[in-house]
């Protein structure tokens, strides 16, 4: 099947962007004119597309295996690079794959390889052992996140895939880390750098709680009724303390989504998908939420236990106050706790207001078909505009999947929109429709 190869404009346009900021631009130029490139900059600026644009415009068409490899650290970055790719329409296949899915269904989605292969290190190595991937055509290698995915324990696997790519002519490494040092196995011999992380943000704004209480709950219940009309993550350094954060909300009737290692992948997805669409405005997580997943501008973030060291200060609070966009990070902190020493340059403020936070109007809907029924998001949008009767305001944000999708709409519509549209047709497939819980 013949490519159709979309220039760098066409792309653009699908995708909704006017224009490339700076750090996209110097990036493109280096990717293109440069075998080894080390680019640092802050979570949220925009590095995916920066590595994808110049990448796509060095395929080759004729060639019908993997050309490119991308290692990442999680499941849900891979997932998302995978997202991005698809949205391009780029015309290459694009494949993710990580450990949480089966291996047969790997093996399915790789007997016809795509063109770029997203994963993560433990997955790939795998895979290029157990030959299931061709990697003779692999010229291009990005290491996303790179610092990210040796803290994490895969220094070995990446070691071993670097060792078989004997064919790489490229290789692109990521970070939002400052001090990071670049391991002697990537074999770098005279890599171009740049680095935007020495420029100050000067829309973020730091501001400490104090709280009475030790479990600081008092505390964060104010903090999240003077931000009653935004949405933002709460930080916990462990999965107990989500569940007491949890437990609290549950208990004030604040809607929010859980985001943790030890979760199935099935759910943290959909705690990202509610997240992303608006259903629940707050996330309660562990640093796993502080870079390498796709979520919407926010807010504010809240440390509602302290960080322990400054790089997961750094990459938390890089969650707001993104681009040029203002927002704020609370520290929340009990009357007998010390701020670690990295800690700067914070406001103490005292809050009054008793305000509840806002529960958000949206809802999540579960659609029982996707890409691989040929179904796209014009039809989802189609059957909700003319069989739903609903207004397009009414209708939020459409993530399609392989083998189903979901939909944000405003809970208002509810009552009459799911006995309108479930059951319909969608291309030639019976869809059933749901509420996501």
């Amino acid at each position: 099947m013949a490519i159709n190869k979309k220039n760098q404009q066409e792309i653009l346009t699908k995708i909704g962007i006017e224009k490339l900021n700076q750090m996209q631009e110097d990036a493109q130029k280096a990717i293109s004119s440069n075998s080894e490139v080390i680019l640092l900059s802050p979570t949220g600026t925009g590095k995916t597309l920066a590595f994808l644009l110049p990448i796509i415009a060095n395929i080759k068409p004729e060639i019908k295996n993997i050309q490119v490899l991308i290692l990442v650290p999680s499941r849900e970055l891979a997932i998302q690079i995978e997202q991005v790719i698809r949205e391009m329409g780029s015309g290459y296949k694009a494949t993710a794959v990580y450990g949480g899915r089966s291996g047969s269904k790997d093996r399915i989605e790789l007997k016809h390889p795509p063109t770029i292969l997203i994963g993560t290190p433990g997955r790939i190595s795998d895979h290029i052992n157990r030959e299931t991937i061709d990697i003779q055509e692999i010229k291009i290698l990005v290491l996303d996140e790179f610092d990210k995915s040796l803290e994490v324990g895969f220094e070995n696997e990446m070691k071993d895939i670097l060792n078989k790519l004997t064919a790489i002519q490229k290789k692109i490494l990521t970070s939002a880390t400052q001090k990071v040092k670049i391991p002697s196995f990537m074999k770098l011999k005279n890599p171009k750098r740049l680095n935007y992380l020495s420029k100050k943000e000067t829309n973020l704004k730091i501001k400490t709680v104090v709280s009475q209480r030790e479990d600081k709950l008092d505390s964060l219940e104010k903090i999240l009724g003077i931000n009653s009309k935004g949405s933002g993550i709460i930080f916990c350094n462990f999965k107990t303390s989500i569940q007491v954060v949890s437990d609290f909300l549950h208990k004030n009737s604040i809607n929010h989504g859980c985001f943790y290692g030890d979760l199935e992948q099935i759910d943290r997805e959909r705690a990202l998908i509610k997240f992303r669409n608006g259903t629940h405005k707050i996330l309660v997580a562990t640093d796993l939420a502080a870079r390498g997943i796709d979520i919407p501008e926010l807010d504010f973030i809240i440390h509602y236990e302290l960080p322990t060291r400054p790089d997961e200060f750094i990459h938390r609070n890089g969650r707001t106050a993104r681009m040029h966009s203002n927002g704020t990070a609370y520290i929340l902190k009990w009357k007998n706790e010390e701020l670690p020493i990295f800690i700067k340059n914070d406001e103490e403020i005292k809050i009054a207001s008793t305000k509840k936070l806002t529960n958000s109007n949206w809802t999540t809907l579960h659609i029982s078909g996707g890409r691989k029924d040929k179904i796209s998001k014009g039809d989802i949008a189609g059957l909700f505009f003319k069989q739903g009767n609903i207004k397009k305001e009414e209708l939020g944000v459409i993530e399609l999947k392989q083998d189903c999708a979901y939909v944000g709409v405003k809970s208002s519509t509810l009552h009459t929109l799911i006995s309108k549209i479930n059951n319909s047709k969608l291309k030639k497939k019976k869809v059933r429709i749901s509420i996501l819980k």
